[in-house]
């Protein structure tokens, strides 16, 4: 199958499945982007996911420009993002049109309740797939290391998590660069 057509396939099967948006689309697209695909390892889908993150705007988009832009350029960066918002956006308008007709359904609410245990499971197995590859590549002293200072600096120094994520980075290019 071609490439392209594996990244319109995959993003829009990742995101029509994610209910809730890019929290829950994220393990569907690791599932997608490095396990059936290869087109990422680990260690790059983890390094693309904090970049992603701290900069604005939704993750799914940047994750789906990424990565389409790296296996096929400009034709997969947009198709990859159409795959993305196009079934959203046009579910969010047939959604919303319905939601207006049974909103005080207790169906509606408890079908909401229902799901968002599921999400939290799947993040947390994103978390321990990207934990177990980041020990892996730095070891257990770095990453509880990293691990605390971040939980410190968010929780008791009450720094945006972006300001967080860019400090990582920063850390990460100093160490590699002394290790070259």
């Amino acid at each position: 199958m071609e490439d392209w057509l594996q990244l319109l396939i995959s993003f829009f099967v990742a995101n029509v499945l994610g209910y809730g948006g890019g929290p829950a689309s994220i393990p569907l697209m690791y599932k997608e982007i490095v396990t059936n695909h290869g087109w990422l390892n680990d260690v790059e889908f983890s390094n693309m996911l904090a970049l992603g993150n701290a900069l604005p705007g939704p993750i799914a988009t940047k994750i789906a420009a990424f990565v389409g832009y790296g296996v096929t350029g400009w034709l997969g960066f947009i198709l990859a993002i159409a795959a993305t918002v196009v079934p959203s956006a046009m579910a969010l308008i047939w959604l919303l049109n319905q939601l207006q007709k049974y909103r005080s359904s207790p169906v509606v609410k408890g079908m909401t309740l229902l799901v968002q245990p599921v999400i939290a499971i799947m993040m947390l197995v994103l978390t321990w797939q990207i934990g177990k590859s980041s020990v892996i590549s730095i070891g257990y002293l770095q990453f509880f290391g990293i691990a605390a200072v971040a939980f410190w600096a968010m929780n008791k120094r009450k720094i945006h998590p972006a300001l967080v994520i860019v400090a990582a980075f920063a850390y990460g290019g100093l160490v590699l660069s002394q290790t070259m």
